[in-house]
């Protein structure tokens, strides 16, 4: 091919790559077995140019190359690189992956739970402890050239996403940021923000899936693909939606009287209905296993859910390891676990969790331990468990890639109801089917449920919508941070170029063009309505506002009818002869039950209590109807009393004759019921009285154009109207994180925590106490609430800053320690109420992101007995709550204990106290460390 070659062609080629050999991106691309994709090399040789870059591509692209190649450029030229991740398993999975790459020298670990090698050039950490680290000034930060922060669309996240954003704005503008993002619809935009607050930045957005993914539904022993290639285009299944129309149609119902149906098209409906049911989840297994499409994992959204479902499979006698993966299973188990004491494996479940993994079955979720749920990833990965039953916290950027994923349900809970899965999170879950390098395509399974709508699914299959919107908000610990760095002006400034405000004003301008608009078109409508005779724009507002008190005084008038009626209903009794004034049962009536919502009922209650009276009632049609409200515009006055029969019987017609009869009779000497005509509210009203005087005096009322003037009038009116709704928007959005910031710092200043641009000894022990309750902990350091408390009573007390129950019921009347234990947590629910009412005062609303939870006592006995000592059993039986959750909660403990403790005030007790309860929740199952 050389050969081929002009000597000038030559020349260029060496050139070339003379130059790419030269760059750090040739030795890079030379570690990995298989050819970078083009968005990969885009975004490295950007890096390498000393841009930043924002990467947004689908699960499983492999975007993690271009983090992995900021590594590669900080360890070249002799600079840190910082991989952010937004949890402790994700840090976890990658720093073994790094330490398997560059060995354990040059890589460290920073989670809240564990610290290895915190000096080495590459750290591993979560987003949170770069945040803290910024906020001391840590001098690890030094020589930092690169941070990673992986998952970046964590933002979106209302409970730990301004982590992110905080990050973002704080990071020295000599730190390059390398953001990784699934696939977000406003890639551009967030782009455009990095490029504001960092610096040139690079936007690469791949929609590219290495491994092409197909969409099917699962309904009884038949898989159907989902979609349908049909000229070009792709189309739902028929099939889906045949089913989907035969399911519904009921027989008896409309269509079958639309024409009679012959007995072979009845026996063939018969046969395809009876095909339509939902697989158990053995049935799914076997199914896809026979498919060859395991490995699997089943999303049951429901931790109870995915543990029934390995008790299913294994009650079917599912079995999907042979001898030898069977004990390589057991190795690897029993090597990762042998640190567990052999008294805890039984509470932990571990026997029949290893039955499972054995069989190569195996749920994942939160609920388990993090050991556990570690085991479970290096065997999916190592292809040992073929078949994981998963709630959706799998999809958060774990390492474990399926050839299949089955949804069970497209309806979730989501923390306040049960709600559909967005597309958004239908996009992540399916993600994870097809392993790169393995599979030549991956499959998305939906198992049909009764009243599916395979149009419904083919939306969420095809929609790529999921933008990313800020959820930032000053909270006390960052407000205390910003003004101690920067003054309370400067931070202001910072806050307002938070991701937050700029999609606000991303927002606002195009609000602004519309009012714009709609100014221009305000001055064609004032140039409409000119009247020679005099200012019409005062006559149309005098016109407005005398039609206004006309629509109010009608409302109050049909208001007080309406209250009339009611009182007049009220006074009724069994026997009255009344006319109903209007409806379906206009005419004579006789009152057989007043139907009242309180007090006796003569009659069968069936009302409600918020209509008022609705009277049950014989009409002279011989009819026993309940009325409503609605039947009586005006007050209904007796017109005569009868006797009502002991045996007479609504139910009976003849009894509903012989009464009505007598109702006539009775009636006969009335008249209809005629009401007397009330005096309208408008003609003795003053005010109307004088705009009617004002405008007849005004000298545009003489104009023979007054009506086309007044129609251009009502133009500019409504107009005028709508601006200044638009105008309102606008001053709602502007400066919204500034405003807040506002409200936070006034309140910091009430407390005394901050001083002007100061910011005292008390709101410097604030700036290091962070999470949700961090002004509630720093109260109680400083009120001494927490002195003398043992370590265990300590414990209890921290653990409602940071334990929420999962639903209300948990909540309920739970144990507590007693003594100074139980005296303290009262203490700290008091301050809380205090400062509740204080952010009442400063207009701080937990509904807008910002404010104090109130502190969740549920965890306190668990805390304090597991610091006391207590066994796993015990503690496990006496909380009724999982493992996995206990361990979470303890560590959770354990970090703000270590916050307590450094922010404690001089040597006193308290620092004492929670450096000591902190060693005693670090003890069996919380210790185990969870890097292998």
């Amino acid at each position: 091919m050389t050969d081929d070659m002009s000597p000038a062609e030559r020349y260029a080629a060496a050139r070339k790559r003379a130059t790419e050999q030269a760059t750090a991106l040739a030795p890079f691309r030379e570690m990995y077995d298989f050819a970078l994709d083009p968005f990969q090399l885009e975004a490295c040789r950007a890096l390498e140019d000393g841009r930043g870059v924002l990467v947004a591509a689908p699960t499983g692209s492999g975007k993690t190359i271009v983090g992995e190649f900021a590594v590669h450029l900080a360890l070249t030229t002799g600079r840190k690189c910082f991989y952010t991740t937004p949890i402790k398993a994700l840090s976890n999975q990658k720093y073994n992956d790094l330490v398997a790459r560059y060995g354990a020298d040059r890589v460290g670990l920073l989670t809240g739970d564990n610290s290895v090698n915190g000096d080495a050039p590459v750290i591993v950490m979560t987003t949170e402890v770069l945040r803290n680290m910024l906020y001391a000034g840590s001098q690890t930060l030094a020589g930092l050239g690169y941070v990673v922060m992986d998952e970046v669309h964590y933002l979106s996240d209302r409970f730990r996403g301004a982590v992110w954003e905080e990050v973002i704005i704080h990071l020295p503008e000599s730190v390059t940021l390398v953001s990784l993002s699934a696939t977000v619809s406003n890639a551009e935009e967030f782009g455009d923000w990095l490029d504001t607050v960092r610096g040139d930045t690079r936007v690469i957005v791949s929609e590219h899936r290495p491994v092409p993914l197909f969409q099917h539904v699962l309904a009884g022993r038949r898989m159907y693909d989902l979609f349908e290639e049909k000229d070009n285009r792709r189309a739902v299944n028929p099939d889906l939606l045949r089913m989907a129309r035969m399911e519904n149609s009921r027989p008896g119902g409309n269509g079958d009287r639309r024409r009679p149906k012959r007995e072979a098209d009845r026996e063939r409906e018969r046969r395809q209905r009876s095909r339509i049911w939902t697989p158990s989840r053995a049935e799914v297994i076997e199914r896809l296993d026979a498919e060859g499409l395991l490995p699997a994992i089943t999303f049951i959204f429901s931790r109870a859910g995915c543990q029934a479902a390995v008790q299913q499979c294994l009650y079917a006698g599912l079995r999907l390891n042979d001898a030898d993966d069977r004990l390589r299973v057991r190795e690897i188990v029993e090597a990762r676990t042998a640190a567990i004491p052999d008294e805890d494996l039984h509470v932990l479940g571990y026997f029949e969790w290893l039955e499972g993994l054995e069989r190569g079955i195996a749920a994942h979720h939160a609920g388990m331990l993090p050991t556990f749920k570690e085991v479970v990833e290096e065997l999916f990965v190592k292809g040992l468990v073929k078949a994981v039953f998963a709630t959706e916290t799998l999809a958060l950027g774990i390492n474990m890639p399926a050839r299949s994923v089955v949804l069970e349900k497209l309806v979730k809970w989501n923390g306040e109801q049960h709600a559909d899965i967005t597309p958004g999170e239908y996009t992540q879950l399916t993600g994870r089917a097809g392993r790169r390098g393995i599979d030549v395509e991956g499959h998305a399974v939906v198992l049909w449920q009764r009243g599916m709508d395979p149009g419904a699914v083919a939306g969420l299959a095809g929609t790529r919508t999921y933008p990313l919107r800020s959820s930032f908000k000053p909270s006390y610990n960052m407000a205390v941070n910003l003004v101690d760095q920067f003054g309370r002006h400067r931070t202001r400034e910072l806050l307002e170029t938070s991701f937050a405000q700029f999609q606000a004003d991303r927002a606002v301008v195009g609000i602004s063009r519309q009012v714009q608009k709609n100014e221009e078109g305000l001055e064609g409508y004032r140039a409409g309505m000119t009247c020679h005779l005099g200012d019409f724009e005062e006559y149309a507002r005098l016109r407005r506002e005398l039609k206004d008190r006309e629509n109010q005084l009608a409302r109050q008038g049909v208001a007080q009818r309406r209250a009339q009626a009611a009182a007049a209903l009220e006074k009724l009794r069994p026997g009255d002869v009344i006319h109903v004034p209007t409806g379906r049962f206009a005419g004579l009536a006789l009152v057989l039950d007043p139907g009242l919502p309180a007090g006796r009922s003569h009659g069968r209650r069936d009302l409600d209590h918020h209509d008022g009276p609705r009277p049950l009632v014989l009409t002279a049609q011989r009819q026993v109807k309940r009325l409503a409200g609605v039947d009586f515009p005006v007050p209904v006055e007796p017109l005569d009393r009868m006797r009502i029969p002991k045996n007479f019987n609504a139910r009976s017609p003849q009894s509903r004759r012989d009464l009505a009869s007598a109702l006539r009779t009775r009636a006969g000497h009335h008249e209809p019921g005629r009401h007397r005509r009330q005096r309208s509210a408008a003609a003795d009203d003053s005010e109307l009285s004088r705009l009617r005087a004002e405008l007849r005096a005004h000298p545009c009322h003489g104009c023979d154009e007054r009506e086309d003037h007044a129609r251009w009038a009502e133009r500019y009116w409504r107009l005028r109207r709508d601006t200044r709704q638009l105008e309102r928007r606008i001053e709602g959005r502007t400066n919204t994180i500034a405003r807040t910031f506002d409200r936070v710092y006034a309140l910091l200043s009430d407390l005394e925590y901050l001083r002007g641009d100061e910011v005292t000894e008390d709101g410097r022990r604030l700036a290091r106490l962070y999470g949700e309750l961090d002004l509630l902990a720093a109260e109680c350091l400083r009120d001494g609430v927490w002195e003398g408390l043992e370590p265990a009573e300590l414990a209890a007390c921290v653990s409602a800053l940071v334990y929420e129950s999962r639903s209300a019921d948990d909540a309920l009347a739970p144990k507590l320690p007693g003594g100074r234990a139980k005296h303290a947590l009262g203490e700290m629910v008091r301050i809380w109420g205090k400062l509740d009412d204080l952010e009442e005062h400063h207009r701080i609303h937990q509904s807008e992101g910002v404010g104090l939870r109130e502190p969740d006592v549920g965890f306190a006995w668990a805390a304090y007995r597991w610091a006391e000592g207590a066994g796993l059993d015990a503690v496990l039986r006496e909380a009724d709550m999982p493992a996995g959750d206990f361990v979470r909660w303890c560590k959770q403990v354990v970090d703000v204990l270590g916050q307590i403790a450094a922010a404690a005030p001089g040597d006193g007790g308290i620092g004492r106290s929670a450096r000591r309860a902190a060693d005693a929740m670090l003890r069996g199952v919380v210790a185990y460390s969870s890097v292998g």
